[in-house]
């Protein structure tokens, strides 16, 4: 594990000022990406020419914020966070127009643009957790991440209900209103942003990139971090893409999807309150543990049946499996670089989560349209079951090593 800063276990004033701000824009972000989730497909399937492509606007967003991660990192890393934060801000603010126009000139084509540039805006406000530990020291992190991901928490309660709220204010532009009103997000969310203090980065920084990528990739850590997040993400977008259609398709009405996918973002954003502190107390790896037993338990409920009470359950239970595993990989990962290796392991690690994101986005309505709702969850399986074992062995590794520095000490 490498240690980058002190001891100290609180947050002082200043870098507390900016974990707040931060978790503040990571809610306005996420509120804009949740109306996004909850209209994209349905607003798809108006669009497109077929009805296996209702998720490609989706599927193109995620693809957008794999695409953007690696140039947004390395971009901070000359630039710094503020400039970089704002102006992946101003392109949520492009994203919401070009959406918009896209359905009120009936445009597939323009309506899939809108959702890349949501995308790469998503990419650069993915790094709002990495910006939160990066101003704290070392004992703080998981809490400091896990702050920020608690601003998922208003996304998940406002996200949906603007979503319907707005969704005719453009008619006969179905839901153009809704991405209308994500323009007014970004705005706030840049105006928030020159509140941050995260110094710019130093000579040192950006004159050296530490050791190789290779090196650093072969360290057990770095591939569970790794694994859980972008396995924990993946199966998490795979899944939750594709329940507003199989809702649909199981005769259930716009309003029970959008409750649905609302109990969702609350399962994935609400534990965060406590994830920090669970780190802190049981470390990472267990947390990591207990979030695939909560994902196969939203399988095994998916597989049960398909009414309201078990799509809300299994979509809760999704919620919360995500969270314990990409906020538990997300802190394996703050363990094992150096301040000048950050920006390039950073970028690598958001480039594969969001690249899973995007193939199972995409995937997601042709398996659903080919094979049906149930080998939607089945897929998911053997991915989770990969990370269980990968995780428990690990855990198992650590702890032998423990028991034999306390046997020759």
């Amino acid at each position: 594990m490498v240690e980058i800063q002190g001891a100290r276990t609180g947050l002082s004033a200043r870098p507390r000022q900016t974990v707040f701000v931060l978790a503040l824009c990571q809610a306005l972000m996420m509120t804009g990406t949740t109306m996004t989730i909850v209209i994209s497909s349905l607003a798809g399937f108006a669009l497109a020419p077929t009805d296996s492509l209702a998720t490609l606007p989706l599927a193109l967003m995620f693809t957008a914020t794999m695409a953007t991660t690696i140039p947004a990192s390395l971009l901070m890393r000359r630039i710094g966070r503020r400039w970089g934060f704002s102006l992946g801000a101003g392109l949520g603010m492009a994203a919401g127009a070009v959406s918009a126009f896209g359905l009120m000139t009936g445009s597939f084509v323009v309506f899939c643009l809108g959702g890349m540039l949501q995308g790469s805006y998503n990419a650069f406000g993915q790094y709002y957790r990495f910006g939160a530990a990066d101003s704290v020291e070392f004992p703080s992190k998981s809490r400091a991440i896990s702050y920020v991901m608690a601003g998922g928490i208003a996304a998940a309660l406002f996200g949906p209900e603007l979503a319907k709220a707005t969704a005719g204010l453009l008619d006969p532009a179905h839901y153009a209103g809704s991405y209308a009103a994500t323009i007014a997000l970004s705005v706030v969310a840049i105006v928030l942003l020159q509140f941050i203090d995260i110094p710019r980065p130093g000579f040192t920084e950006r004159s050296s990139s530490g050791r190789r990528l290779s090196e650093i990739a072969s360290e057990p850590t770095f591939v569970i971090a790794v694994l859980a997040a972008t396995i924990g993400y993946g199966v998490m977008s795979f899944v939750m893409t594709a329940t507003p259609l199989a809702m649909r398709a199981h005769a259930h009405a716009f309003d029970d999807a959008a409750f649905v996918i609302q109990w969702h973002g609350l399962g994935m954003f609400v534990p965060s309150l406590l994830t920090g502190h669970l780190i802190r107390l049981v470390g990472a790896v267990r947390i990591i543990l207990a979030g695939t037993v909560a994902m196969f338990a939203t399988v095994a409920i998916n597989l049960y049946g398909t009414g309201l009470v078990e799509f809300w359950t299994a979509l809760l239970l999704l919620g919360v499996g995500w969270n314990f595993m990409f906020i538990g990989g997300t802190t394996l990962l703050t363990e094992i670089y150096t301040v000048q290796e950050k920006a390039k392991v950073q970028a690598v690690n958001d480039f594969l989560v969001f690249g899973t994101s995007a193939l199972a986005s995409f995937a997601s309505g042709m398996v659903l349209h080919l094979f049906g709702w149930q080998a939607i969850n089945l897929v998911a399986l053997p991915l989770l079951a990969l990370v269980f074992v990968a995780a428990l062995a690990l855990r198992l590794r650590r702890r032998a090593a423990r028991l034999r520095a306390s046997a020759t000490g």
